[in-house]
């Protein structure tokens, strides 16, 4: 047989492939309505473990028997979709239990920022929430959280991601012990500034002070002067000491707003050595609530530790036309190897695809939390 009939048959074979798998979609349509009488789950890994291995017998070679394998594991994936695709249009995937808002009420509110007057977590939270803001601030992250879920605040704006650090890891470990939800963000420009009080000059600076990741954010800037580096918790109290001491041989790297809260001057603007340097905070509540304009949700999840596990996961995005923007993963405590997925994807909880894609999650990883929808 040239190539040109070989080709001729595998079209032949493909074409009767295709009737096959629609005439298969056919029957796990009745499958679904069959679930959606009796309240029966969509996911049953034992019975597609024993499917597995029963397709995977009828072949006659090693190598097959894995192909059919994978072939299969795909085929019963789609049915899966498909499947939450009619409960939920039979209304048959239940109530998230988050409730949308026309907008989230940002007025007569308490809010808490982690840090000292000036940190930049003080500027993301007067960025979103207006100048008149009533708040109060907390040494740690997880006081921030605690004063939250206790109600002695009404919303906490905290550090989740910097464009060139990374991630907050603390703050996604946070995010799953507390029961508290994410309803905005607010993105502020690091722009790292040389400050001193009134009189100081470049030249009578002998000591800076900061927080350590800011002398490594700057590490080109300051190899040029020779300056003695001292850590401090943060920028804002670096700024807030240098203020009280009035003594015009130290300086601060901190922002512009730390400067104009302890009225300290700007001795040189951008020293970063990045200049396009951000730092990503979210806005964080106890309350399982939403805006109507809300267009990203964020969610964590955990998959067992097997092939395949986590693309099966992400694949209900993926039928579900939703975009995923980021992925991060967290090792979970006591067990070697196994992690904690987040993902960020475009979506509200009110539209179908968004709720078809959670409902599949759900069913087949392990604790999943909606963490927000903003």
């Amino acid at each position: 047989m040239d190539l040109l009939e070989l080709r001729n048959e595998l079209d032949q074979i493909d074409k009767q492939i295709v009737e096959l798998y629609e005439k298969r979609m056919e029957v796990c349509g009745e499958v679904a309505a069959y679930k959606i009488e009796t309240g029966k789950r969509v996911f049953d890994k034992e019975r597609e473990m024993q499917k597995l291995q029963a397709v995977s017998a009828m072949t006659h070679n090693e190598f097959n028997a894995y192909g059919v394998t994978e072939l299969f594991e795909q085929i019963m994936a789609m049915s899966r979709k498909l499947q939450y695709r009619l409960l939920a249009e039979h209304q048959s995937l239940g109530k998230l239990s988050f409730i949308e808002m026309e907008e989230i009420n940002k007025s007569k509110c308490r809010v808490v920022f982690q840090g000292a007057e000036g940190a930049y977590s003080q500027a993301a939270m007067v960025e979103y929430f207006g100048e008149q803001v009533n708040s109060f601030h907390v040494d740690t992250f997880r006081d921030a959280m605690l004063a939250i879920d206790e109600g002695s605040a009404d919303f906490a704006v905290l550090p989740i991601e910097n464009s060139s650090a990374g991630i907050v890891s603390d703050i996604y470990d946070l995010l799953v012990e507390f029961e508290n939800y994410i309803v905005g963000e607010q993105i502020i420009p690091i722009e790292h500034c040389l400050l001193g009080v009134k009189g100081t000059t470049m030249e009578s600076v002998q000591t800076v002070y900061s927080h350590p990741q800011s002398f490594m954010q700057s590490q080109r800037y300051l190899l040029e002067k020779g300056w003695q580096q001292i850590s401090m918790k943060n920028n804002a109290f670096a700024a807030k000491k240098i203020a009280e001491e009035k003594n015009v041989t130290q300086a601060a790297i901190a922002g512009a707003y730390a400067a104009k809260v302890y009225g300290l001057e700007i001795l040189e603007r951008g020293i970063n050595d990045l200049k396009d340097n951000s730092t990503r905070f979210i806005i964080v509540t106890n309350q399982k609530v939403f805006s109507k304009t809300a267009s990203k949700i964020s969610i964590c999840f955990e998959v067992k530790h097997e092939s395949g596990a986590l693309y099966h996961a992400l694949s209900h995005l993926i039928y579900n036309g939703l975009n995923m923007t980021k992925i991060e993963s967290r090792p979970l405590t006591g067990r070697n190897w196994e992690y904690r997925f987040f993902l960020d994807f475009e979506g509200n909880l009110e539209d179908s695809a968004v709720k078809n894609a959670l409902r599949g999650l759900r069913e087949e990883t392990r604790n999943m939390k909606i963490l927000g929808n903003y």
